[in-house]
């Protein structure tokens, strides 16, 4: 009895350390909780935001929420998350609106980079720069997450840069494992592949296309045509799928898309 006793209360206290003491960047956080940090820029991301302004900032903001039973010993699946410009949209105005309880209820890791404050232009530059200087809190904070599998979401103007930045992501040596695109209406991707001259192991990379069938913004066949494009390519895995309205993100696509990437793990 004694023995049992013993055991269960290394197991608590295993149990306890893994959840005690959570810092991302500094800021302490808990299972299920969302925080912001300050975290900076290094001179490779500095140089990505100076086509954005030429006062480019010294720190990024970043957001992330972990699940409940987060363990930062084991390894947790981490979705980044793009927006558009459109409405002056942040990406971490997304993450909160679209992806976050789907990813928790997952079990995944959610994560946006965006700057402090909006830059004069909102440009490819300035989002990669931000997005990189959150994963590398992430990395800083978590050590083992520098193996972790990254999937990227982005809803309308957020897929189309979702898609641009994947290959830069991809040769920044992150283990990406999905990329989850709704409301699309242009074909990116493909583009940003031979732009990148990167090798065919990337078109491995599965990719779930979400549409409204009531979208008039991005139209269910625009959409199945970017799905085509995408799979004339070279993608082998692109799956194309419908639900019943608009401009939207379809929070059971997104758990289906997460579920989908996780399967391939």
């Amino acid at each position: 009895m004694r023995t049992a006793i013993a055991a269960l209360s290394v197991i608590y206290a295993l149990a306890s350390d893994a959840a005690a003491d959570l810092h991302f960047a500094g800021v302490p956080i808990k299972p299920g909780m969302t925080v912001r940090a300050e975290v900076p820029l290094n001179a490779s991301e500095k140089s990505y935001a100076s086509d954005a302004t030429r006062n480019v900032p010294d720190t990024a903001a970043a957001v992330i929420a972990i699940p409940q039973n987060f363990d930062a010993r084991k390894t947790w699946p981490v979705l980044v998350v793009f927006s558009t410009s459109d409405s002056n949209r942040l990406n971490r105005d997304d993450l909160v609106q679209f992806y976050r309880n789907a990813a928790l209820s997952q079990g995944w890791v959610i994560l946006a980079g965006d700057g402090r404050d909006r830059p004069p232009n909102d440009t490819h530059g300035w989002r990669a720069a931000m997005t990189l200087a959150a994963l590398d809190a992430l990395y800083n904070s978590f050590p083992s997450s520098r193996d972790w599998p990254i999937a990227l979401a982005g809803f309308s103007g957020g897929a189309k840069r979702a898609s641009v930045l994947m290959p830069v992501m991809y040769l920044k040596r992150c283990r990406i494992c999905g990329l989850y695109l709704s409301g699309v209406n242009q074909d990116v991707l493909s583009v940003a592949y031979r732009k990148s001259r990167i090798g065919a192991d990337f078109r491995k990379i599965p990719i779930f296309i979400s549409s409204g069938i009531n979208d008039t913004i991005a139209p269910t066949e625009i959409a199945r045509k970017v799905a085509a494009e995408i799979r004339q390519a070279g993608f082998r895995s692109v799956r194309f799928e419908t639900f019943t309205g608009g401009h939207a993100v379809k929070n059971d696509h997104t758990v289906e898309a997460l579920r989908w990437f996780q399967q391939g793990l």
